[in-house]
């Protein structure tokens, strides 16, 4: 059963960016629909995540989905389970993350590095398995698997040593990110 706070809060966040007009969407995703993303991708959706997604699939937000750096993919396509991107976008966290722990990254409380480059990655894959799975919201921006949970803050997450809180949660991140709190700062504000 999914939590009625997490539904309301998802589908605050989904009221929230039709309001601000800039985003174009698809039908909501069918339970049939996110048990087959579940099931290939290895996560269970939050539950303002799926009551987001369940209130409409976002397609496309004009000048927000076409930057060239590859891990601003814009809006995951959940229909396209196959789609080259959408995998790409879904394995970012942790494909980053071994990147950058075969480069000699080692986060704290891992305990000692091992010597041997291979069973660095076999211990990073390990202790990888063991936390939350990031889902991609949009472009590079995440929220943490899980039934039964909600109210996560969105996190951007440009590489494991670059992640920075996006929105403490759903609704609120919805309108950092697509601006229904306009920069008003002079010059500056045009940049944002």
């Amino acid at each position: 059963m999914v939590d009625a706070a997490g539904t309301a809060l998802g589908s605050e966040a989904a009221r929230r960016l039709r309001q601000l007009g800039s985003v174009e969407f698809g039908p909501g995703l069918s339970d049939a629909e996110f048990a087959a993303a579940e099931a290939e991708f290895g996560f269970v959706f939050a539950d303002d995540h799926r009551a987001f997604l369940t209130a409409g699939l976002p397609l496309w937000a004009r000048g927000h989905c076409d930057h060239p750096d590859r891990v601003s993919w814009g809006w995951p396509n959940w229909r396209e389970l196959q789609s080259e991107t959408l995998r790409e976008q879904v394995s970012w966290p942790t494909e980053s993350a071994l990147e950058e722990i075969g480069a000699g990254h080692w986060p704290e409380g891992w305990g000692r590095r091992p010597a041997d480059p291979a069973a660095v990655l076999d211990k990073a894959r390990g202790r990888l398995a063991q936390v939350p799975r990031m889902v991609p919201v949009y472009a590079h921006r995440y929220l943490p698997a899980g039934h039964g949970s909600s109210g996560n803050p969105v996190l951007s997450i440009h590489r494991l040593t670059d992640i920075i809180v996006y929105g403490p949660d759903l609704a609120e991140y919805v309108g950092r990110e697509f601006r229904d709190t306009p920069a008003t700062v002079r010059f500056w504000g045009d940049y944002v």
